[in-house]
């Protein structure tokens, strides 16, 4: 038998070389986008062609309850069976060691991929794609926070503090002064991408205060949300090593803009043309029925691209955000945006996803909902000209109104695997319900001796 790392990406293999390789982590994305796993010394997973994990990881919250999701069998946590994708293979540069991380496929012990798997549930989408002879290519932006350090919940978050000894400042979009600022934090960032293998497309400031974004080149939805799973790892821990957070949240500082995870979307068909442009240049009707599927499966899918109740947060009005499901050309005030490109590259932009949503079910809900437009033939409503904000909202606003929609949509459920619904739906409602019992300091401030 050849030796593993014969199979692994050039970048990994140059990373190794001349060293020996000491560790493997052995990871999957959980619900919420959590890296879970095992890490090993390489001696032994090179042994090893398989490896083991409970079922009962997919049924965990972000507060580290378990919910009720188990099925029939009840709650037994049999073992899923994880099979190293090699193509995956990456370094992990800040680590003491020489190791390397792996994503698994995840089975189970039958051999069926498991429904629940984020990564499977969007194989799930591109494979209904290529049923129909297309290929779904997507261009993922990411936004998030360099935050000051915070080990206390009742205190607010702050914007870092940069080199210059003062803290980040907001409405400095698309300085170079600002980004100088952090600019420590940068270099680990290209430096750890680097090793790794990651193309960034480039780095800006954003509106908030120490908020960055990083776009990454179109491609292939797996290998880009692979790619986002493995930042948002790569991005906390060069923050780490600087004395300040890299956060993900939907809305981290009170009255600063959110972070959002915008999609751009499009099609190829079999020879490789994208389906949204006919041969002239002009706009075809699939490139309006995806427009129209969008528009029409969004709000079902709200749940899964905005999974917390922090995620709410980020739809206000006027606030970076968009707060209906209009479209426009080259308009970021609407939900979708059509950016200016020659004709090769016309995309839809879906600018609803949070930073905060798993990268596999985020993609995944996006494109779902641009098929079933596609198949539905769906049209959408005229193009907005001027400022979305002042058009009705059209989607919900609130964790309670998501789930709801997300329970009555059988047509998403279908694409995303009805599995994979029943258990997401009972784990973000346990969620939900736990943040509930929480009294926040503006209940305390307002309630205590007023009510």
């Amino acid at each position: 038998m050849s030796d593993w790392t014969d199979h692994i990406p050039p970048a990994a293999r140059a990373y190794i070389d001349g060293h020996r390789l000491d560790e493997v982590e052995c990871i999957v994305s959980d619900l919420p986008g959590i890296a879970r796993g095992k890490a090993m010394p390489a001696t032994k997973f090179a042994r090893q062609d398989r490896f083991y994990l409970p079922n009962s990881i997919f049924f965990q919250t972000i507060a580290g309850d378990w919910a009720e999701a188990a099925g029939p069998e009840g709650f037994t946590e049999p073992d899923m069976v994880l099979t190293p994708d090699y193509s995956t293979a990456t370094a992990a540069p800040w680590t003491a060691d020489w190791t390397l991380q792996v994503i698994h496929d995840i089975s189970t012990q039958e051999g069926a991929p498991v429904p629940m798997a984020p990564r499977n549930v969007l194989k799930r989408v591109v494979d209904a794609y290529h049923a129909r002879g297309w290929t779904p290519v997507v261009a993922p932006e990411m936004e998030f926070y360099l935050v000051a350090p915070n080990t206390d919940p009742a205190r607010g978050i702050a914007p870092m503090m940069g080199r210059s000894g003062r803290p980040a400042a907001a409405r400095q979009a698309y300085s170079m002064s600002a980004v100088d600022e952090y600019g420590n934090v940068i270099d680990d960032i290209y430096d750890f991408a680097e090793k790794q293998g990651f193309e960034i497309d480039g780095i800006t400031q954003e509106g908030g205060a120490g908020q960055l974004e990083i776009n990454l080149r179109h491609g292939d939805p797996i290998k880009l949300a692979d790619e986002i799973f493995y930042f948002k790892r790569l991005i906390r821990e060069a923050a780490l090593r600087h004395k300040c957070y890299a956060t993900f949240m939907a809305k981290p500082i009170e009255g600063e803009p959110g972070s959002a995870m915008h999609l751009h979307h499009s099609v190829l068909d079999a020879e490789g043309h994208n389906i949204f442009s006919a041969p002239d240049g002009t706009e075809t009707p699939a490139f309006h029925h995806f427009i129209g599927g969008m528009q029409r499966h969004l709000p079902a899918a709200i749940a899964v691209l905005a999974p917390y109740v922090n995620s709410y947060r980020r739809y206000v009005k006027d606030h970076a955000a968009p707060i209906n499901l209009e479209w426009g050309r080259d308009n970021r005030t609407t939900g979708l945006r059509v950016p200016i490109s020659d004709p090769g590259a016309r995309r839809v932009e879906n600018r609803l996803a949070g930073m905060d949503c798993n990268p596999y079910l985020g993609i995944a809900a996006s494109l779902a909902c641009g098929l079933l437009g596609l198949v539905e033939g769906v049209d959408p409503t005229p193009e907005l000209l001027g400022d979305a904000y002042d058009a009705d909202e059209a989607f919900p606003r609130d964790m309670f109104g998501a789930l709801d929609a997300f329970r009555a949509s059988p047509r998403l459920h279908d694409l995303l695997g009805p599995e994979f619904a029943r258990v997401y739906t009972i784990v973000k409602t346990a969620e939900y319900e736990a943040f509930l019992q929480a009294i926040s300091p503006w209940e305390r401030q307002h309630l205590l001796t007023t009510v």
